[in-house]
């Protein structure tokens, strides 16, 4: 699977986790750190990747602009190691669900 990590969730941690598992991780870092949401949304979309954020401003650019979007996981409010628990659990849980969201047109 593909993952977009914006910033506030670029830790190398996670990035490390993601990687290890086998998935195609890109750092919002590595694009540019100022990017805005906007910007990271059409890249994550054009490249068929998660866009995995802690910033609650996606939601209104989903539901208020409706703006195209790929699948986003939102990890609010956790340390590193609970994004790393957080996201090990969604992909035992989910992941058949996020890689069907992806394959999405």
């Amino acid at each position: 699977m593909k993952f977009l990590l914006d910033v506030c969730v670029s830790s190398r941690s996670l990035e490390a986790f993601l990687s290890g598992q086998g998935h195609d991780v890109l750092s919002a870092v590595a694009i540019d750190p100022r990017a805005g949401d906007e910007r990271l949304m059409a890249v994550a979309l054009q490249e068929g990747r998660a866009l995995v954020t802690a910033d609650k401003d996606f939601g209104e650019i989903v539901f208020v602009r409706r703006l195209p979007h790929g699948p986003i996981v939102r990890l609010v409010e956790l340390t590193v190691d609970e994004q790393v628990s957080g996201m090990r659990e969604l992909l035992e849980r989910r992941a058949a669900e996020l890689v069907n969201k992806l394959k999405r047109p």
